[in-house]
């Protein structure tokens, strides 16, 4: 191996997640308060979550790293501040930061607390590295812009005591570093502020100034064409390359996913860069494996992204904005009642009779029957067609707290 093993860095839109992303094998995990972040329409963490989260995640030896990363403006300034006040008394192990301004009052307020620097940053070159580095920062996450070649020349000039920090899984955005104006100027949300409405994802057509309500297809299709819906990024084939670039951190995207996408995501993971610094060979050979097991989720077609060269054309989606789902999430184990049925939260429909599978935090997935199920008045119920209830059920085997359940979807 050319470098140490890198930091898997799993995303958590709320306290659940994290504590999945936590289980299932994440080395940290990255989340957002109630502001400052660019997930605003995530559940995101109240100021006591938060507090759990840190507390829960250092249980196991794992980090957690607050993001903070809108460019402010001066309004804002006074509320980050307080924020920042707030997030001392939590104690973090770092802040995700992209404005010089909020990077000034972090260091500030929050001495002792690490500070990264964001892809938001337009971080391109060695030498943005080195001026973050001086400026205090001890991570800087690369732009999504930059081949495999140009991280590996960034390591090779910056101190080896600065991380470096790359996105490896996960939705693209078509804006340069995820900088777009799009949704503000469409329908006034700020992208920069948190609040993006993805009209990367929406359907264009062309519009002739004097021939009003006569739409044109971008391209000759029938159904139209998504000119910015780029495929999502998956470099689980790739993690040799990956570590010989000298990243410190892999980061997976997704802080508006379910449990089950973070689950499975950061288990093949997991399992991927484990087997790789066990054996290559290993790793190898079992790559349909990963790849088989990250399809089960829910992802709009994968690519390389920029990591070996210019995307092109091939890199986008021109038929559909939605998301290739071929198992459908039903909850997660949160404990068991005096006849020995196991609750969970259901989040989607199934039956008694039906087989559905448990994902394990071991890694194990089992096939198994639901044999029983009961309401939370105690009533026996064929099926649960109302998500949000809690939900009791006998598969036939012993079940654990935090094990997943999912059913493919024919």
């Amino acid at each position: 191996m050319s470098c140490k093993k890198p930091e898997l860095l799993m995303p958590a839109g709320n306290l659940e997640i994290l504590k999945i992303a936590v289980l299932f094998g994440a080395d940290a995990v990255y989340i957002g308060g109630d502001m400052y972040g660019l997930r605003a329409k995530a559940h995101n963490f109240s100021y006591e979550e938060m507090r759990k989260a840190v507390d829960f995640a250092h249980e196991y030896g794992k980090k957690v790293y607050v993001t903070a990363n809108i460019t402010a403006h001066n309004e804002d300034m006074p509320g980050i501040e307080e924020y920042f006040k707030e997030l001392d008394s939590i104690k973090p192990d770092a802040l995700i930061i992209s404005d010089p301004g909020v990077f000034l009052t972090a260091r500030r307020i929050c001495p002792d607390i690490d500070i990264h620097i964001s892809t938001q940053s337009n971080n391109v070159n060695y030498e943005t590295f080195r001026f973050w580095y001086m400026q205090g920062a001890v991570r800087v996450v690369t732009a999504r812009e930059l081949s495999i070649e140009e991280i590996a020349g960034i390591r090779k000039n910056i101190p080896d005591e600065l991380e470096i920090e790359t996105f490896i899984h996960g939705a693209m955005c078509i804006s340069y570093s995820g900088r777009c104006l799009l949704s503000n100027y469409f329908t006034g949300r700020d992208a920069n502020l948190g609040e993006c409405t993805h009209p990367c994802r929406w359907k264009y057509y062309v519009m002739e100034e004097k021939r009003p309500g006569e739409y044109i297809p971008v391209e000759e299709n029938e159904r139209g064409t998504y000119i910015f819906n780029s495929k999502d990024l998956c470099m689980i084939e790739h993690i040799p390359d990956l570590c010989r670039a000298g990243i410190n951190s892999f980061k997976v995207e997704g802080r508006m996913k379910t449990a089950l996408y973070v689950a499975g995501v950061c288990r093949v993971y997991r399992m991927a860069i484990d087997d790789y610094y066990t054996d290559e060979k290993l790793y190898e050979k079992r790559i349909p494996y990963y790849k088989e097991e990250l399809e089960k989720g829910t992802y709009r077609q994968y690519t390389t992204g920029f990591f070996y060269g210019k995307p092109t054309h091939e890199a986008q989606i021109y038929d559909s904005n939605t998301y290739i789902r071929n198992y459908v999430y039903l909850g997660m184990i949160n404990g068991s009642n005096d006849e020995g049925l196991y609750g969970f939260e259901q989040k989607n429909k199934f039956s008694v009779g039906d087989e559905i599978e448990i994902m394990r935090n071991d890694g194990q997935i089992y096939k198994v029957s639901v044999l029983k199920m009961k309401d939370d008045a105690g009533c026996d119920i064929e099926s649960c067609p109302h998500p949000g209830r809690q939900i009791f059920i006998d598969v036939g085997m012993k079940l654990n707290k935090y094990d997943l359940m999912r059913k493919k979807e024919y």
